[in-house]
């Protein structure tokens, strides 16, 4: 049984009962589990597994394949507030994505955990502005260590991982930015 610190990234049905809940988790990076019987409404895990939640999770790990078993949770803070604006809910869901594609499952980057949070809990208070996102592509560029101006971060990370979210431009119109000018 494995114990850590996590934030919910990602879940989808698996069965008519059962979720797949991926976390960001500190002490093993990205992480796949199954909830068994999560969409039962009088299962533990009924409501206590929604995007943004941070929490403490138990499971166990799966000998012959990346998705664990969910056994226990104990949600710390759900971040209601992020769910209130579309500009936070996006925010959060490009941060996310992004650090979906830098990372490795069950790789440990805890830098990467602890700006997340960070991110998260800034959006649970404020609306995002271009200045936080760039400020995020840049620190997830260091830790990865190719960091680079922070104008210039999103680039590094592209020519590294091919790609960036395509949330990226919806949110850069929303905040109304002007095109890849990064500033």
């Amino acid at each position: 049984m494995e114990k850590d610190l996590a934030i919910l990234i990602r879940r989808s049905p698996l069965t008519e009962t059962s979720l797949i809940v991926h976390w960001c988790s500190l002490g093993h990076g990205i992480v796949k589990t199954v909830a068994k019987g999560a969409r039962n409404p009088k299962n533990k895990f009924h409501g206590n597994l929604d995007l943004f939640y941070e929490a403490e999770i138990e499971f166990v790990h799966s000998r012959t394949s990346d998705l664990h078993t969910l056994r226990d949770i104990a949600v710390l803070d759900p971040r209601f507030s992020i769910r209130t604006s579309y500009a936070r809910t996006l925010a959060a869901a490009y941060f996310i994505r992004l650090l979906e594609i830098v990372c490795e499952r069950d790789a440990p980057i805890p830098e990467l955990f602890d700006l997340l949070k960070r991110a998260l809990d800034y959006l649970e208070k404020e609306e995002p502005d271009w200045k936080a996102v760039i400020h995020y592509e840049s620190e997830a560029a260091g830790a990865l260590g190719v960091a680079a101006a922070p104008a210039r971060a999103i680039e590094a990370i592209r020519a590294l991982h091919h790609r960036v979210p395509e949330q990226r431009e919806e949110l850069r119109s929303l905040l109304n930015r002007p095109p890849e000018g990064d500033s």
